[in-house]
């Protein structure tokens, strides 16, 4: 009787171990109470990264629930994801899930990230969409072709510095630009010594520069009073400069109309520039007193008048005897 009544107290107590036993596991393993009540929402993501069944649900840094459930779309292009999240716990629609990572290399969860608390709150089986976790492999790719990129750029660097090294930073370039700094040099000394004879000399003649600015401080007074007396009699005689040049816009409007009736052969002057005639005989006139004056001036005037005699052209002798008759 002693025995079995031990045994009974030994299963008893084995009963109430396995029962705590049992809430521990469930307490310990990210589960959901046995004693409180959930809802399921469904995520839609493009990827999980390495999200398991189990994995925690935290809202503000807190857990409200747990995976239940990954399934992976008949299309292979997106996953959804089953949430049981506490009942107690409302979740707007404005809310934002993330599957984040505890730590560098620890385990995934869900995140929700609340923003405004806008209603309505999310209900049973509402469908949300998720974003996909940080994918350390793919920024170390990315990583990789920009460093990829970023050595290409330098080696191009490398061969530009190269290049620019034999072909401007030669011996020669360094040569003529040593050169150049020498002469620039030299001409620096040059101007300061020129600057110094400058002041040498305004110092040695300073009242002849200082008579030099007088007078063309005068010079410019007189200038002004030369450009007002100037302007005083434009405006006394402005009328007369305006008829002075209404004068001569008429004569030239008078000197067009002489040249037209001469192209078109009128009066005198017109009709010896349009008459063939009369002009050949202006011309026949013109030489015939180009002649008479030549002479003029070769034999005087009296040769003009009395003409001599022609010289004798027979070359028979004649008898020069005043007293003997012709035969």
């Amino acid at each position: 009787m002693e025995k079995s009544r031990l045994e009974m107290k030994v299963g008893l107590f084995v009963a109430i171990g396995l029962v705590l036993l049992a809430v521990l596991l469930v307490q310990f393993s990210k589960g959901t109470s046995l004693f409180r009540g959930t809802y399921s929402l469904r995520l839609h993501a493009v990827n999980v990264g390495g999200l398991k069944v189990k994995s925690g649900v935290l809202l503000s840094g807190v857990q409200v629930g747990t995976v239940s459930q990954i399934q992976l779309a008949p299309d292979t292009k997106s996953v959804t994801i089953m949430l049981k999240v506490y009942k107690d716990v409302k979740i707007y629609h404005d809310a934002r899930f993330v599957i984040e990572q505890a730590g560098f290399l620890g385990d995934q969860f869900v995140s929700v990230i609340p923003t405004e608390n806008f209603p309505p709150a999310l209900t049973n089986n509402a469908d949300v969409d998720c974003q996909e976790p940080f994918n350390l492999q793919e920024v170390a790719r990315s990583a990789a072709g920009f460093i990829q990129r970023l050595d290409g750029t330098a080696k191009k660097l490398d061969a530009a510095v190269t290049d620019l090294r034999a072909q401007v930073l030669n011996a020669q370039t360094l040569a003529n630009f040593s050169a150049s700094i020498t002469n620039l040099r030299v001409f620096t000394e040059q101007a300061i010594g020129a600057v110094k004879g400058i002041n040498g000399i305004v110092a040695t003649n300073g009242s002849q520069v200082g008579l030099a600015v007088s007078n063309a401080v005068y010079f410019t007074t007189e200038l002004n009073r030369l450009a007002a007396s100037a302007q005083e009699m434009l405006a006394t005689n402005g009328a007369n400069l305006t008829a002075a040049t209404k004068n001569i816009e008429d004569l030239t409007i008078t000197f067009k109309q002489l040249a037209a009736d001469l192209q078109a052969g009128k009066g005198l002057a017109g009709t010896v520039l349009q008459n063939q005639e009369l002009a050949t005989n202006v011309q026949t006139i013109a030489a015939n007193l180009s002649i008479t004056t030549s002479n003029l001036n070769r034999v005087g005037l009296w040769g003009i008048l009395w003409s001599r005699k022609p010289a004798a052209t027979n070359t028979f002798k004649t008898s020069t005897s005043p007293n003997r008759a012709r035969p």
